[in-house]
């Protein structure tokens, strides 16, 4: 059962099935490993022990066959930021098992324009991330449960998780074609 702890960190070990990602920000630069991006902006290697925390919560969880994915919600040309996060965090974290896609809103609308960054737990449990205007990490929101809203109310976290999956693409592919832009 999911922690009904307020502890975004408890709820990797205690998702049961999956944890499914919305990132929206073209910049999260003021936000976790600001060493590793300036490494990146430098034209440095990436360090042998880059994101290894990560990749360790995402193998325990994937090796219990569990999923964490994540849709990012990209328009090109990529900020120097996003160049980042893809070329190092993406490619890393896929090493473990996490599985990336990518919603590109370069030549048409973002069908999640509004929709705040978020985290959501077994498709019942959201933690909206708030950030500021600068990418600053400020902390989560912890929401309801899907069991806890009102009866007829739609659970719009699980809605926004299937238009993001619907209208994206795997990271991999995308890469592929747009990486080098």
């Amino acid at each position: 059962m999911i922690s009904a702890s307020n502890d975004l960190a408890a709820r990797f070990s205690s998702f049961e099935e999956e944890a499914f990602r919305l990132e929206t920000l073209d910049d999260y630069g003021k936000s976790g490993n600001s060493d590793a991006y300036r490494a990146f902006l430098a034209g440095e290697p990436k360090p042998e022990d880059y994101n290894a925390a990560w990749l360790e919560t995402v193998r325990r969880a994937t090796e219990s066959s569990k999923r964490m994915l994540r849709v990012h919600i990209v328009s090109r040309p990529l900020t120097p930021y996003l160049r980042y996060e893809l070329g190092w965090g993406y490619l890393t974290n896929m090493t473990a098992g996490e599985r990336f896609f990518i919603l590109d809103t370069t030549d048409r609308p973002n069908p999640l324009e509004g929709v705040p960054d978020f985290w959501l737990f077994d498709g019942r449990e959201p933690v909206v991330l708030n950030y500021d205007e600068a990418g600053a990490f400020l902390g989560p929101t912890f929401l309801p449960a899907n069991n806890a809203l009102p009866a007829g109310a739609e659970f719009e976290f699980a809605t926004y998780r299937s238009v993001a999956l619907a209208q994206s693409v795997p990271f991999s592919e995308w890469w592929e074609k747009h990486g080098t832009e």
